[in-house]
């Protein structure tokens, strides 16, 4: 799947593509605007990746200092764009 295609089904899906791993669903539930259940899919996982889109979420929610602990997990800088950017960009290294 590429980002055109993803970002066409969380406008016409009603159910998140099988073919996605548990990070871009996660990022999938986010973008129609379930953060409760895109939390719920990374919040117990401890990977480095997994650390990545739970920091995201929690910028969307709008707990900075939780997102710059998610940050430090995954070993990488505190996002400063717009969130739109960096779901984008997340989406698009998590595509491949």
């Amino acid at each position: 799947m590429d980002f055109e295609k993803f970002s066409q089904s969380i406008k016409s899906d009603q159910t998140v593509p099988a073919v996605l791993n548990v990070h871009l669903k996660a990022l999938w539930f986010e973008g129609k605007g379930d953060w409760n259940r895109a939390h719920d899919l990374i919040d117990q996982l401890d990977d480095q990746t997994s650390a990545h889109v739970h920091a995201y979420l929690h910028r969307v929610e709008g707990d900075l200092w939780n997102a710059k602990y998610w940050y430090g997990r995954a070993g990488q800088p505190v996002y400063k764009g717009d969130l739109a950017d960096e779901w984008q960009e997340l989406v698009k290294m998590l595509l491949g």
